[in-house]
């Protein structure tokens, strides 16, 4: 690669790092405003607006609440997609090709069609909107992605493991415990925190599916009705920071957990 090819592609880097964090860093900015409207210059600076999302009890309440969904859908999707992936993956039977396509089904349908028509099946169940509507829509919407980590994480499990552990008289189920499921920990880990993160940030299933009790996303959408405002912003640094620290986490224990399973 010659010299002009590299600085052309550090100045796409760079300006792709400037429009990615450019506003995430303007957005934590206004949260120290000392003003109720956002809007620069900043003449003098506060932390009331942080201080208060942890002294209001509705904020830390849906923030909980959130949170708990998120878990539960998680827990859920990472069970059922690592059960399909296991039957999926090496093995070939009649139906294989329609059981992957209505698998991965969910991942593709826009969010506000797939919203709509949990809705509607909710009704049709007599499932009342709330936490258990949006657990589910969550985890049905999580699994595929579930599916395509432990997918992948398994093509590279090598046979000759399974083979040997079966060799010494272990079935399928003994297999798959000591050989398999550790093998798949880094994946499965990854999968789920991943789950976690686009459950906790899902809006459109939990605004249709959602009862009194609004989870964090909507809760701000709520508060935008009255007008932006640094408390906003405030919520969504703290949430961002919170969730970037769990992402930051996860990938450092995935990476460890590889280099061991190498090792």
């Amino acid at each position: 690669m010659n010299r002009g090819n590299r600085i052309l592609l550090s100045c796409v880097y760079w300006a792709f790092v400037l429009y990615v964090f450019v506003p995430l860093i303007l957005m934590i900015l206004m949260g120290f405003k000392d003003s109720k409207f956002i809007g620069f210059p900043i003449k003098s600076w506060t932390l009331d607006w942080y201080t208060g999302v942890f002294a209001d009890a509705e904020i830390l309440s849906t923030l909980g609440y959130s949170a708990a969904i998120a878990v539960l859908a998680t827990l859920i999707s990472v069970a059922v997609g690592t059960w399909i992936a296991v039957l999926l993956e090496g093995r070939k039977f009649w139906g294989r090709t329609a059981i992957f396509g209505m698998t991965v089904l969910p991942a593709l349908v826009p969010g506000i069609i797939s919203a709509i028509a949990f809705r509607i099946y909710a009704r049709y169940l007599g499932i009342e909107p709330g936490m258990g509507a949006i657990v589910w829509a969550h985890a049905v919407h999580n699994v595929p992605f579930v599916v395509l980590v432990v997918m992948a994480r398994l093509s590279t499990l090598p046979k000759s493991q399974l083979e040997a552990a079966r060799d010494l008289g272990a079935d399928p189920i003994i297999a798959f415990l000591r050989i398999t499921l550790p093998y798949l920990v880094p994946a499965i880990l990854g999968a789920s925190i991943f789950c976690l993160l686009l459950s906790f940030d899902d809006f459109v299933r939990s605004f249709f599916l959602g009862g009194y009790e609004p989870t964090l996303p909507v809760l701000i959408f709520a508060k935008l009705k009255s007008g932006m405002s640094p408390e906003i912003n405030a919520i969504a640094t703290v949430a961002l920071v919170l969730t970037a620290a769990i992402g930051i986490w996860a990938e450092r224990f995935t990476r460890r957990m590889n280099k061991d399973t190498k090792a």
